[in-house]
C-alpha cells in the first residue's frame, strides 16, 4: 500500500514539475489556464495523498522549543 502510495506522489510530483515548466514556456492565455488548472489539481491531489500516506504532523518550531523549556504556549 504504501509503496503504491509513494509511487503515486512521484507521479503527482513529476506531472507539478512539468506543468511548471510549461508556464515558464510562451503560451496563449486558453493554454496557460489550463495548465495552472492542471497545475493547482495535482497539487491538491499531492498534499491530500501525503496527508493519507503520512498521517503525523510535527509540532510549530516555537511550540517545540517551549515544550522542550518546559512552558507552554
Amino acid at each position: 500500500m504504501i509503496d503504491e502510495n509513494l509511487a503515486r506522489l512521484r507521479a503527482h510530483r513529476n506531472n507539478v514539475h512539468r506543468y511548471r515548466r510549461l508556464l515558464a514556456t510562451q503560451l496563449t492565455d486558453l493554454e496557460r489556464a489550463y495548465i495552472e488548472r492542471r497545475l493547482s489539481e495535482e497539487q491538491a491531489a499531492m498534499a491530500a495523498l501525503s496527508q493519507e500516506t503520512f498521517p503525523f504532523t510535527l509540532p510549530p518550531a516555537a511550540a517545540a522549543a517551549a515544550a522542550k523549556e518546559g512552558c507552554h504556549v
